[in-house]
């Protein structure tokens, strides 16, 4: 009995062993500081092909563009879905295809998406506002006398993308531009509150109905084409 009672004891003892250094091994994980990301992407980006990203299938795209390469705007688009709770956008131009492909992504996975776009820019040809709106997000024009030339987005109040690059073909392919991409709560904060204030100042309930051809945008001959930003 005394042999055998030795055993449980040790194999016991062996048991709690192994859970406490488990134990112990988590418990520097969960202590040891996370890697915040701070990232700058620089545009033009190289043509890619992005099918994979932003509709994961195990076939082959059999486009003409380079694959398994990785961009600026590669990048850019795997920060975007990096969503899982909501995104927010406040963008002076939205007329790339590819972007507005991720963002209804997104969507289609219920993740709340409000966008903040310029009026004199939300209904000129190109522009994916009309298509954002179609399949139910949450669009709203800025209503102030200024023009809202912000290009920024907050991924799930954590992640910010800002710089000077407008959400168009020619800005991500032609033009140098720049976003920096950040989780420094100090940076990213701001820009959660801005947000919300421009939101809230943009909300049609609180104006007149005389004042709603205020959204009511028609492209004159003089505009510029959306598409040359």
């Amino acid at each position: 009995m005394s042999v055998t009672w030795t055993v449980k004891v040790l194999g016991l003892g062996a048991v709690a062993l192994t859970l406490s250094l488990e134990l112990f091994v988590q418990l520097l994980r969960h202590l040891r500081p996370r890697t915040i990301l701070n990232e700058v992407l620089f545009f033009p980006s190289e043509v890619a092909c992005v099918e994979h990203i932003l509709k994961p299938s195990p076939y082959s795209c059999l486009c003409m563009l380079p694959h398994d390469v990785e961009t600026s705007f590669s990048r850019l688009l795997r920060h975007i879905l990096s969503a899982s709770s909501s995104l927010d956008l406040c963008l002076f131009a939205f007329s790339n295809m590819d972007l507005c492909s991720a963002v209804l992504a997104l969507h289609s996975k219920g993740i709340i998406i409000r966008v903040l776009a310029d009026s004199d820019y939300a209904a000129i040809t190109g522009s994916q506002i009309g298509v954002l709106r179609k399949a139910g997000i949450c669009v709203r024009c800025d209503l102030s006398s200024v023009c809202m030339h912000h290009k920024f987005a907050v991924v799930d109040d954590r992640l910010l993308l800002n710089g000077s690059l407008n959400w168009t073909l020619k800005a991500v392919q032609s033009n140098m531009e720049n976003v920096v991409v950040t989780e420094v709560p100090d940076l990213v904060q701001p820009f959660v509150k801005e947000f919300h204030r421009l939101w809230v100042h943009s909300d049609p309930a609180q104006y007149k109905s005389s004042d709603q051809n205020h959204f009511i945008i028609t492209k004159t001959s003089d505009e510029p084409e959306l598409m040359n930003i």
